[in-house]
Parts: structure tokens; sequence; C-alpha cells
């Protein structure tokens, strides 16, 4: 059995697992709580947040735990638009971005927001002149992906930041799939706000986190007690939290090393296809993606016969977004790069991870050109 689907989602790490059992034990306290319960875990939570902080270059205490990289998304551009309603009521975004920005987005338009969504390239970049000339008096927010989850597409997100510290305007950025991947500063970058998922590095489902920087102005999304320094409430999810720091600390010491051995897996895949299926297309930039990630197209196809044919061979790939996934309609990443609908529609995303090997690679190469030969047969009758 074949994974190839690790921007959807990763096993957890064995380390991460070790890490985090013992607070459904023992360790099951309250970190609200005063007594020598609550006390035992109150610590370990603040060690997480510092990991968590190592990793991205922020302050510990601008580390705000959520359920998911969908909430901290929500959260993030709900809660300023909320808090700077006064302000002004423009946000930008782009057309490529993942479902819960999209739909966060829609939301607000619904409620008397104005969203500029800005249009990509063949490439998936987006035109930095364009952004900047979007920008207005009323604009609150600007919020664009470190990494597309469906190209692995990766912003010039340093630019970006740039463009929203000119003109004092906040910068979220959706970092789910490039924290723990790629090198990620906050600080460099001039990133408000910036989002990250614990399942998407090897840490369990349910976990995940949004820088707020500091002076930041930012509504909760959730209002209940005062967690997480007012700013979101519900107790805190220790053992979550507990693998979401290893998780940080271990990407934080091996990411490097390990970007690279994916790029070569990566690369030699995408050579491979090309060669043995010539009229295959790898959508997005040739040079700035994440080094695990590969979409390519396989025209006169079917993406969903390409999923269930490769899965019964026993490889597992997607067609996008998991969030998006059984809607079997033409990607909104691969439409808004101008891809044609015919070939779009035959577009696979093959995502590596830490348990990718050469043999993988080699198996895919093996059984992919025949199931790629049969669908077209099939589609020409």
């Amino acid at each position: 059995m074949i994974y190839m689907d690790y921007n959807a989602t990763t096993p957890v790490h064995p380390e991460v697992l070790e890490a985090f059992l013992p607070f459904y034990r023992e360790g099951f306290g309250n970190p609200s709580s005063i007594h020598w319960a609550g006390r035992r875990v109150k610590g370990v939570v603040e060690d997480a947040r510092a990991k968590v902080a190592e990793l991205v270059n922020c302050d510990p205490s601008e580390v705000v735990f959520t359920s998911c990289g969908t909430e901290a998304d929500n959260m993030a551009i709900k809660g300023v638009a909320s808090a700077l309603r006064a302000k002004g009521n423009h946000i930008i975004t782009t057309r490529v971005e993942h479902p819960a920005v999209i739909n966060s987005c829609l939301y607000l338009e619904q409620a008397g927001y104005d969203v500029t969504r800005l249009d990509v390239d063949r490439a998936g970049m987006p035109d930095l002149d364009a952004l900047e000339g979007a920008v207005t008096s009323r604009t609150i927010l600007i919020s664009a992906m470190y990494a597309n989850n469906e190209t692995g597409v990766i912003f010039p997100v340093k630019e970006i930041g740039d463009i929203a510290a000119r003109h004092r305007v906040y910068f979220h950025c959706d970092a789910v799939q490039a924290a723990g991947r790629i090198p990620v500063d906050c600080r460099e970058l001039n990133i408000h706000l910036l989002a990250l998922s614990g399942h998407k590095l090897y840490a369990p489902k349910g976990i995940g986190a949004l820088i707020v920087r500091k002076g930041v102005k930012l509504h909760p999304l959730i209002h209940g007690g005062s967690q997480e320094r007012n700013r979101r409430a519900g107790t805190e999810n220790v053992a979550g939290i507990v693998a979401l720091g290893k998780a940080c600390e271990l990407a934080k010491a091996t990411s490097a090393s390990e970007s690279g051995r994916l790029e070569r897996l990566r690369d030699r895949l995408e050579r491979c296809i090309l060669e043995k299926i010539p009229t295959a297309r790898i959508n997005g930039h040739p040079a700035k993606r994440l080094p695990n990630t590969a979409n390519i197209s396989f025209p006169d196809t079917e993406a969903d016969s390409l999923l269930v044919s490769l899965d019964l061979e026993g490889v597992a790939v997607s067609s996008g977004a998991a969030c998006s996934s059984g809607a079997l309609k033409t990607s909104h990443v691969l439409a808004a790069m101008g891809v044609d609908p015919l070939v779009a529609k035959g577009s696979v995303r093959f995502s590596l991870g830490r348990e990718s090997t050469e043999a993988d690679v080699d198996y895919v190469l093996e059984v992919l050109p025949g199931i790629v030969e049969r669908l077209r047969k099939n589609s020409e009758k």
C-alpha cells in the first residue's frame, strides 16, 4: 500500500505518538485548574507553545492553539474583519486559496464586506503590481497562502508582506502546507497572522495554531472562558498541543534534509512520468514549489477514474484539496491558472512524505502508464 497524499494528511510520527499518549492517562488535568493535576499539564502546554514559536520564528505569547488550520484561517479573517470594521471593510485575497479562506471571505462578502480576488498567472503566481494597486484606504487585510495545497506553488510571501507593511495593512498567511516543510519566518516576512495545522506535519488531527503577532487587533471567534489569553475559549486539547509541539520540534531538526530527499524523489517521479507519458503536463511553477508536491495532468482521462484505478493498485493520491473531495468538479486552482478544462479534469496530485521511498516511486512508474493508456482507450470508444 503506497501513500502519496501527504498534503491531505500525514501519519502520526512515532515520537509524537509517544509524547502525547501520557496526556490521555496520568496527564489528564485541566490547565486552568490551580491544583496539582492542573499544574502538572500547564507547564507542558507552555513548553509546546515555545516549540511552535521556534518553528515559525515568533514569540511564544503569539501562538494561539486551535482545533485545526481551517479554524485558524476563520479566526484570522473573521476576527480581523470584526475588530477593524470601523476602519474599513475591504479584504484582498487570491483565487487559488484553500476553501477555508475562500468561504470565510464569501461569508464576509455576504455580510457587507468588499473582497478583491487576485488572478494568478499560468505558473500559479499572483501579480504583485495588481496586489499593490488593489489596496485602498478601506483595506484591512491581505490574505494569501504560503504554498498552494494542490500545486505546491510557493507564493512570493516576502514581497506580499512588504506590500502589506508599506500600506499598514494586516497580512494573513495560510501556511498549513508550508510550515514544517520549508523555512517559515513570521518576523522576516512581515506576517501578522499565520495558520498552521498539526496533521500536515505528523501530529494528530484536531490540533492547529494561529500566530497572532503582538499589536494585532483580533476579535475571538469562539467565546467562553479566558483560555489562550482571551483569544480562543475552550478547555485546551493538552494531548494535541503536546503532539503539535513535538512535531514542530522534529520538523525544525529534520526539515532541511528531508526536503532535499523529497525533492529528489519528486523530480524523479515527474521526469519519468513525462518520459513514459509524453502528453502529461506538470502544473505549477517549475521551481517555486514545495519539494514534495507534483500536480500532473493526463489529457483524455478523468481524475476520478485515475484515482480509483490507482487505488485498486494500492496507490493513494488525490485530485486536489481533501476538503473538496467528492465534488468531482474542475479544480478552482487549475481553472484560475488558465489550464484547459479538458486537461484539468485529468489532473492528479502526488504528494510525498517521510515514509516515501524510491521503491514507491518505482511502483507508481510501473503501474501508471498502463492505467493512463487504458483510460484513454476507453474514452475514445
